[in-house]
């Protein structure tokens, strides 16, 4: 228990930094809901940003995660610092040119015809962040959390102070609200006002790190290169594949939703806000993933890792499932996150929410091909689950309209648990308690499903609904405690006596 201390203690750090910039960066969701009232611009925004996360992919090529593996366990940390900073800086500058010369036919591509211009500038966004990933990294290696969690503030502050500015004049109805300055607002410019925004908070990003990149020096080392393409490459398959899951969604409703293409863009635009909902579950695995990644590969050489392991996996089913109910259950208080044109799509929100619990377990059960150093064969996994999620989401959208991204995602997920955790057990078993965490799933999902089959129906004072809530949450909640977290605790406390 003392490990899950040490744990929490670095996910609470990364976390705090986490939730706070994405909660600032939520400050989007009922702005831009608000003032983009038409959907269908909302809707073209969200394709297009799906599209960017595909090619942040491609751009890093593992390097973040090869970086971790090989600097944690390097005499000359410096010297992989920079190989990795040289190899993104030359590959960055190749994708991004290319981007920009082919901008034309990639925009007709994505079905964008009229919107080259926009491919322009999501490439310079790509290529600035990925230009500051490593030097991101090395500040968590380096365990520097008030540094990384300051640049990354400027990073979200810059965007949603300039959202605000592009976008003030259109829900004040003064387009000439700040013309003293030269700016008027245009409404046929309103998506573009968005990308710009978010390009010159990247680049004020890539200006803080280029003194300490200069400092450092661009260097090739042809051994340490070789090593962290060995090793990164096969996470290009991986993180597409991951991406695939996480975005790939949106384009499919793009491609195969019934009706106009303004009429797509309108559902796309009311699945991509109500996304914004579900979005408070992943940041609670994004916090885990920033504090874990770096904590199981300091600990992997310790005898009882594996235990660790099996421990942090079922305390984080038991978080994640809470977080579930929490938002299930009070779903109507969430829903001013995004304005009222967006809310006939947050039924999805459960089904997303479920989506998320499934990557986190993913991350908990992918530590075995990293540590291991078998990236080669997570690829296998990680192409299984796209090929889910784009099967069953195709099938799938005649039958449930845009709830099937949703049901697609949780396929895909499952999917790459499954496989996960076969391959695992064979190149590096961990004991997971695999029945409490069922238990615990189904009992969530339980209290949800007698919530929204009866409670919601039948109960009509909202009061009486919000204790009925309330008393779930606590149930569930105690329950793991006494079960799980009780014992724990009480095992630390004797540990801690005995040494």
């Amino acid at each position: 228990m003392s490990k899950l201390k040490n744990l929490a203690g670095q996910t609470a750090i990364y976390g705090i930094s986490t939730i706070l910039v994405r909660l600032i960066n939520y400050v989007l969701a009922p702005i831009q809901t608000r003032v983009i009232t038409d959907q269908a611009a909302f809707g073209i925004i969200s394709v297009i940003f799906a599209y960017i996360a595909f090619l942040n992919v491609i751009f890093m090529y593992g390097m973040e995660t090869s970086y971790f593996r090989f600097a944690s366990k390097a005499e000359d940390k410096n010297q992989v610092f920079k190989t990795a900073n040289t190899m993104l800086f030359f590959s960055t500058i190749l994708l991004v040119s290319l981007l920009i010369i082919f901008a034309r036919p990639i925009a007709q591509f994505i079905h964008y015809p009229d919107h080259a211009n926009i491919v322009k500038v999501f490439a310079l966004i790509i290529g600035f962040d990925t230009l500051v990933n490593i030097p991101f990294a090395k500040l968590r290696l380096e365990g520097k959390p008030i540094k990384y969690l300051l640049i990354k503030l400027c990073n979200v502050c810059t965007n949603v102070g300039l959202n605000l500015f592009f976008l003030a004049p259109a829900y004040l109805h003064k387009p000439a609200l700040f013309g003293v300055i030269g700016f008027y607002f245009n409404e046929n410019y309103i998506v573009y006002y968005v990308f710009i925004a978010q390009l010159i908070a990247s680049f004020l990003t890539f200006a803080i790190f280029l003194p300490s990149i200069f400092k450092t020096g661009l260097e090739w080392n042809k051994q340490i290169a070789k090593t962290l393409w060995k090793y990164g490459s096969p996470l290009i398959i991986v993180g597409l594949a991951g991406i695939v899951n996480e975005v790939i969604d949106r384009v499919m409703l793009k491609r195969f939703l019934s009706g106009t293409p303004n009429e797509v863009d309108v559902k796309i635009g009311i699945y991509s806000a109500c996304y914004k909902v579900a979005i408070l579950m992943n940041l609670c695995v994004q916090a885990f993933r920033m504090g874990a990644e770096p904590f199981f590969f300091k600990q992997a050489k310790e005898k009882d890792a594996k235990k660790t392991n099996a421990d942090v996996m079922l305390v984080f089913s038991i978080f994640m499932l809470a977080m579930f109910l929490v938002i299930s259950l009070f779903l109507n208080y969430f829903i001013a996150i995004i304005g009222k044109n967006y809310r006939s799509g947050l039924y999805i929100v459960p089904y997303l929410c479920i989506a998320y619990y499934l990557l986190g377990i993913f991350y908990n059960l992918s530590t075995w091909y990293k540590l291991t150093d078998k990236t080669h064969l997570a690829s296998y996994v990680s192409i299984t689950g796209a090929a889910a999620t784009i099967i069953s989401t195709y099938i799938l959208i005649p039958h449930f309209d845009i709830l099937a991204g949703a049901l697609g995602t949780i396929v895909g997920y499952g999917t790459m648990c499954i496989l996960s955790y076969l391959m695992g057990q064979k190149f590096y078993p961990v004991q997971y308690n695999l029945s409490k965490m069922l238990f615990y799933l189904l009992f969530a999902l339980g209290l949800y499903t007698i919530s929204h089959l009866w409670i919601q129906h039948q109960v009509n004072n909202e009061w009486i609904r919000v204790t009925i809530h309330l008393l779930f949450i606590i149930l569930f909640i105690s329950v793991a405690y006494s079960w799980d977290f009780k014992s724990k605790i009480k095992l630390d406390k004797n540990n801690a006596h005995e040494s």
